[in-house]
């Protein structure tokens, strides 16, 4: 109810916002273009933004003929936790890294990099896939899917605010006003999404980590999988896109050079969530 709530707030804010600069822009008409336009936007982010999350991690869905120990592991858990079987998907990906998307347990999707099959034993596998299941679970997906969809919408128009404005300024002072009022967006746009994902998405990694550990009955493997995965983390670039970066189970970004990618850390410190693992902390109570 609480993810349910925030996720209502975020998609009010967010057409608000849209409507709000169309009216600036258009007046009355403005208004309704922006109407239109964040009916559509919001439209999109609660349906679709699963579908963008996996399109922008070019994953591919995987049968169980082709990885069988996915699936087979997949089901063991699901049985576990007494939830329907998620769709499970490959990213090209290299760097080690997982993630799981959708609007509810009945529409998940859970997807792995193939550099996380590639480094990482099935005994961490599996700590990797009880931790993202535990974001279905405890329903953490449909409010960062969607965070996640709208900062790529932030960024996007950001961008393309500062092209314009780079190159379809000028003249009068009124274009002027216009030019420089679009680079700011195209500056503080995506500082405001690496906020708003950051007020969403800490806490529920250190959440999800306790309910992984209590429905496997150990937090050794997902701590040991942690520990590779951070240190890939710094090591092998990523391609992820940067507002899509707080859905994965450790921060992409660390290679990265991009300004504003760091913007967009959502991530607790992994050495933290280690000890919490190895500590025993996540036995206080019951799963």
């Amino acid at each position: 109810m609480k993810n349910g709530l925030k996720t209502a707030v975020l998609l009010g804010a967010m057409g608000g916002l849209v409507m709000a600069a169309g009216g600036l822009i258009g007046g009355s008409t403005g208004l309704t273009i922006g109407l239109l336009i964040a009916f559509g936007i919001t439209g999109f982010s609660y349906w679709k933004s699963d579908t963008l999350a996996i399109r922008s991690a070019r994953a591919v869905e995987v049968t169980e003929a082709q990885l069988p120990q996915y699936h087979a592991v997949m089901r063991e858990l699901t049985q576990l936790a007494e939830l329907p079987m998620p769709r499970l998907y490959v990213s090209p990906e290299q760097q080690p890294n997982a993630f799981a998307t959708g609007r509810n347990p009945e529409n998940a999707a859970v997807c792995v990099t193939e550099g996380l099959l590639r480094t990482l034993s099935w005994d961490e596998i599996r700590g990797v896939l009880a931790h993202e299941l535990a974001h279905i679970r405890n329903r953490d997906i449909l409010i960062g899917s969607v965070a996640a969809a709208i900062a790529m919408f932030i960024t996007y128009v950001a961008r393309m605010a500062m092209w314009g404005a780079m190159f379809g300024g000028g003249g009068r002072d009124r274009d002027g006003g216009n030019a420089l009022g679009a680079l700011a967006m195209a500056f503080l746009a995506p500082m405001a999404a690496g906020v708003l994902q950051m007020a969403i998405s800490r806490s529920r990694e250190y959440e999800a980590d306790r309910t992984a550990a209590r429905l496997i009955g150990d937090g050794e493997p997902l701590a040991r999988a942690l520990e590779k995965l951070n240190g890939f983390s710094h090591q092998v670039p990523s391609h992820i896109e940067p507002a899509q970066a707080s859905n994965y189970i450790v921060n992409p970004l660390f290679s990265q050079r991009r300004s504003f990618a760091n913007l967009f850390t959502t991530h607790p410190a992994a050495e933290e969530r280690i000890r919490r693992l190895r500590s025993g902390e996540w036995n206080d109570r019951g799963f």
